[in-house]
């Protein structure tokens, strides 16, 4: 079999199960399996493909076409240009969450000229959010945090991966930050519990929940934060959370009633949509 045949029937198989972007995932599966780029791939269409290799493409299809999602099939996933290690441990890095590195990033160079604040990445499952500012905020210092022991395993990869040096810590929201921050970022579990069984099959069945359900409203874990990140943030800090587009006005309510915030705002995606909410300390409070 030529790689352009296994090509063509690894796209129709995906197509005919309905699975979305059925030509991009077999482009995906099969340069995972011939450990290439794209352009290679398309060198390599004439070449044959060795039993071996036509049995492991086979059985990645399988799982794909048992809903696994393709990152954990083929161990990668891009998120704001960079390649990140995942496994079924960490929710998948999704395009959408960018938003927070880009609004952190123009944070850092408004108020700190010499680019050095100290930043924690509350929830960082792979480490995408914090590797990523990482990688382009080099002088600043960052902290990881994770209540799963496996998940920081996977963002250690990445920061190895990515010749970082954030310091990953275990434990739950906040309470091993041992200094106070200038930038607080959290992708928090915000889904609904109700809303979880209407989940497509790819996350519901195989994205840990953990990271997902966030309780009867979605807002237990991101109202536990908001309300405990005044003692540790210095004046002037920020909070930047990732949102559903419908808890905005919930959470605004919530951050508002909290004196220590001096301003409590969301952040629109480029299609206007509210997909973060933006949070300032202003008064001082005890240090860490």
């Amino acid at each position: 079999m030529k790689v352009k045949e296994a090509l063509r029937g690894v796209a129709t198989n995906l197509a005919i199960d309905a699975v979305e972007e059925a030509p991009l995932e077999a482009e995906l599966l099969l340069m995972h399996v011939l450990g290439l780029d794209r352009a290679g791939l398309y060198v390599a269409l004439e070449d044959d493909l060795s039993p071996e290799r036509r049995v492991t493409l086979s059985e990645m299809v399988d799982r794909r076409l048992r809903r696994e999602p393709l990152a954990y099939i083929t161990g990668r996933r891009e998120f704001f240009g960079l390649d990140f290690y995942v496994g079924p441990e960490v929710l998948i890095p999704r395009p959408e969450t960018e938003l927070l590195v880009e609004e952190v990033i123009a944070f850092v160079e408004r108020n700190f000229p010499c680019g050095d604040p100290v930043i924690a990445d509350i929830g960082t499952g792979s480490g995408a959010i914090a590797v990523s500012l990482a990688v382009s905020l080099p002088r600043a210092r960052g902290y990881a945090v994770d209540i799963s022991a496996r998940a920081l395993e996977i963002a250690q990869v990445n920061c190895l991966r990515h010749n970082v040096g954030v310091e990953l810590l275990e434990g739950d929201i906040l309470s091993q930050l041992p200094e106070a921050m200038d930038v607080i970022v959290a992708n928090l579990p915000y889904v609904r519990d109700g809303d979880m069984d209407g989940l497509c099959e790819e996350i519901r069945e195989h994205e840990p929940r953990v990271a997902l359900s966030g309780g009867k409203d979605g807002l237990d874990v991101v109202r536990r934060l908001i309300a405990g990140a005044p003692e540790r943030l210095r004046p002037g800090g920020l909070v930047l959370l990732e949102v559903a587009p419908d808890q905005v006005q919930a959470i605004v309510e919530f951050a508002s009633g909290i004196d220590s915030w001096r301003s409590v705002d969301s952040v629109a995606d480029i299609g206007g949509v509210p997909r973060a909410l933006r949070l300032i300390l202003t008064k001082h409070c005890s240090e860490v």
